[in-house]
């Protein structure tokens, strides 16, 4: 429902598409509607709407939903969004879209955010405002763009157009096309987590990354078959989880004819191309990633088969490969025809015999905003034509759409050292403002930085590991030869490194669910905290912490040799995770740090938190999961936590083969109250109980629905008894009551602290 308005040189449309979106169209006289750009899901649908009539006074129409109001003044062009409260939030001039621009005016102090992140090279000291010329673009080398930007006063714009030139000047913004008029805008109303589930909605959901990916991943440049066997087994012997090997050149037969770009090394992996080597890692747990270029040699059969269909980019000349020497040329992944012969059947042959990972290097220098994303998309089209296995990415630029693909970015060949390391929180927090919330690095750093070796610190390869651990994508790689075992950086980083990993793989539980959450409602596992404050001032431009999930919020060190840190805690009440001493939020705290073992990491708790978490295994899946804990950190508001699981590896989930279950947890007064909804989904995970610790509280009685509950002497005696139980004793965090729940069913339990 709308209005369709007459200009003297057309007409836009104004409509609602949901109750917080809004679709802007302009149609000159004579011509036809803008076709959508790869930024908008082709498949997006939106139900029908039922709206309140149009109401009018004069030249004043006024039409809304229960999340927005939009008021017509027909004598200045101009349509004014408000939010539910009608408060004003944007000024459009929508004479403006028959000139081919978006020009909308806004309150002066508004914080606007979106458009671009940083690429590797370029100084991220701009932070996360948006002011001045601004540019959407892909970019080089970690940079992430696309055509929005919102604002943390409670609205977005998404304007339909690659190259978008924005212009943030004072109360206006103004957005201009490179190549075409701006036609298409959608307009977002509500708060940052309601802006990113409307872009979700609109541009397109991502699919779920498979469960080893939650896991560490150890990438390496120079490297055979016995030397990656010997790393495997030093991580199992070690017990330092890992979950994933990415080969880079070495893996595949690079400038040999016969589609060499796409098939194993046989000299350096004899046991790749008959399949052994992946039944040997497939045992210990570890899976392999191999690079692919968007370039092939020119004098080879699959060469002269892209020469002969049309499939070279005609930005691209033929040139020498660096690695090879030999002559390349780079495929047009825009043409739908190279992208089905690009999962050809040597790649499909690669993909059966152990290659299930695409690291997908240097489709970022033609100046396109669709290469990357195309170069993804015909990886995970061709792998979803040919299996069921999930498919899973990283790339070296972001355009936005290309969520849709299973695609990861990383920041790019970025340099080792402590200054590198504490550039990448502005990259990775700006990538996630853009939408790219799929974000990893090359941890340790790949280039030498000012150490004549080329490799980090002991104390910076630490310390990036522990940053590593709290960002979506976790992994580690370096330049030709360079190696990013934690055993190699001597006996203090590498505990300090073993501990950030095993804690990462003690929240796989808590991580995996934001896969779902991420899906579900556009927000991924790291936002910056401006997501969850929008209103506190002081954080507009903060990317010295994060949320991890909502009930986490961590600050890495990233100062080399720092025994204290400032750091800001927004309103509320947290909890150190290392020592349970409880902060008062809406302050800055100083922490004391560790610079000799480099052993912490600081690490808050936020009341009312509901952290679901495992016993640390060498790899996700190695044990099947019968219990799983879940720290409560229980408020006087209710939250909710949805604990989410499925098979981990297929697309079954679309089908509707996965187990949610919401759990919640409320404090009234000397009372806790518990709560288990039914589970639904179809997925039967090994999970039998939860086991949950209600922090805070020590209960003399629990029941469920009038029913009391059995009590033991302890948490290992509750571990241990046949049913539901409780205990009570204390932990690092004071006192506590444990319950152990039947996982699936449906409780609603109260834990009373009166005799």
């Amino acid at each position: 429902m709308g209005w369709d308005l007459a200009l003297a040189q057309g007409a836009v449309t104004v409509r609602f598409l949901t109750a917080d979106i809004v679709k802007l169209s302009y149609v000159p006289k004579g011509g036809t509607a803008a076709s959508p750009t790869v930024v908008i899901d082709p498949d997006a649908a939106f139900p029908a709407l039922t709206l309140p009539p149009v109401e009018q006074q004069g030249d004043e129409q006024w039409l809304g939903s229960d999340k927005a109001h939009l008021r017509w003044q027909a004598r200045g062009d101009q349509l004014i969004v408000e939010d539910a409260a009608q408060r004003p939030l944007l000024r459009i001039d929508v004479a403006a879209l028959a000139r081919g621009e978006l020009v909308a005016r806004h309150d002066k102090g508004d914080a606007l955010y979106g458009i671009h992140g940083y690429g590797a090279f370029e100084r991220a000291d701009g932070g996360l405002r948006r002011k001045g010329r601004q540019v959407a673009k892909a970019g080089e080398q970690g940079f992430a763009g696309a055509p929005f930007v919102w604002s943390t006063a409670g609205y977005g714009v998404l304007v339909d157009a690659e190259g978008a030139r924005f212009t943030l000047a004072g109360d206006r913004v103004s957005v201009q096309g490179k190549a075409q008029p701006i036609r298409d805008v959608y307009l977002f109303i509500g708060p940052p987590r309601s802006l990113f589930a409307s872009l979700a909605q609109v541009s397109g959901r991502t699919p779920l990354f498979p469960k080893w990916a939650m896991g560490f991943t150890n990438s390496q440049w120079s490297i055979d078959e016995k030397e990656l066997l010997e790393i495997v087994d030093t991580y199992r012997a070690k017990q330092i989880p890992l979950d994933n090997m990415t080969l880079d050149f070495d893996w595949k037969a690079w400038g040999e004819d016969d589609y060499g770009e796409f098939r194993w090394n046989p000299v350096k992996f004899p046991d790749g191309p008959d399949g052994k080597l992946k039944a040997l890692l497939d045992a210990k747990g570890v899976h392999i990633t191999g690079i692919m270029k968007p370039r092939v040699h020119l004098d080879t059969v699959e060469g002269r088969y892209a020469t002969e269909h049309g499939f070279w980019s005609a930005a691209s000349q033929p040139s020498p490969d660096y690695f090879s020497h030999k002559a390349v040329r780079d495929v047009d992944f825009d043409h739908p025809q190279a992208r089905t012969w690009f999962f050809n059947d040597a790649l499909k042959h690669s993909f059966d015999t152990g290659v299930i990972g695409w690291w997908n290097d240097e489709a970022d220098y033609l100046g396109s905003d669709t290469q990357f994303m195309n170069m993804q998309r015909a990886l995970y089209e061709g792998q979803r034509a040919y299996a069921d296995q999930r498919v899973w990415s990283v790339n070296r630029n972001f355009y936005l759409g290309a969520q849709r693909y299973a695609y990861g970015l990383w920041s790019g060949d970025i340099q080792t050292g402590f200054a590198s390391m504490k550039g990448q929180r502005q990259r990775m927090l700006s990538a996630i403002n853009v939408g790219a919330m799929q974000w990893g690095m090359d941890g340790g750093g790949f280039k030498k930085g000012r150490t004549k070796s080329g490799a980090p610190t002991p104390e910076n390869y630490a310390r990036w590991i522990q940053f590593g651990a709290f960002t979506p994508i976790f992994r580690v790689h370096g330049d030709f030869d360079q190696k990013r075992q934690p055993w190699r950086y001597g006996p203090v980083a590498e505990k300090a490194a073993a501990d950030a990993i095993r804690l990462r793989y003690a929240l796989i539980p808590y991580i995996y669910a934001y896969e779902y959450q991420r899906r579900q409602t556009g927000v991924g596992l790291v936002r910056p905290l401006l997501f969850d404050y929008p209103d506190d001032p002081t954080l507009r431009e903060d990317v010295d912490a994060w949320m991890f999930g909502d009930y986490l919020l961590v600050s890495p060190v990233v100062e080399r040799g720092q025994t204290s840190k400032d750091i800001y805690l927004p309103a509320g009440s947290w909890t150190d995770y290392a020592t349970g001493k409880v902060y008062a939020g809406g302050q800055t705290i100083r922490y004391a740090i560790d610079s000799k073992t480099w052993s912490d990491i600081p690490l808050f708790i936020r009341d009312g938190a509901i952290i679901p978490m495992q016993v640390p295994m060498n790899y996700v899946g190695e044990r099947p999961l019968r219990d799983v804990d879940v720290e409560v950190f229980p408020a006087a508001a209710r939250h909710v936590f949805s604990y989410y699981d499925d098979d981990g590896a297929t697309y079954g989930y679309e089908r509707g083969d996965y187990f949610l279950q919401t759990l919640a947890a409320q404090r009234q007064g000397d009372s806790v109250n518990f709560e288990t909804e039914a589970a639904t989904g179809s997925f039967r995970p090994a999970l039998a109980y939860y086991v949950v610790k209600i922090h805070g509280t020590a209960a003399n009685a629990i029941s469920d629905a009038g029913h009391a509950w059995n009590q033991v002497a302890d948490l290992d005696a509750l571990r241990a008894s046949v049913g539901e139980g409780w205990a009570k004793g204390s932990d690092r965090f004071g006192p506590v009551t444990w319950l152990k729940v039947a996982a699936g069913q449906p409780r609603n339990i109260t834990l009373s602290e009166r005799r």
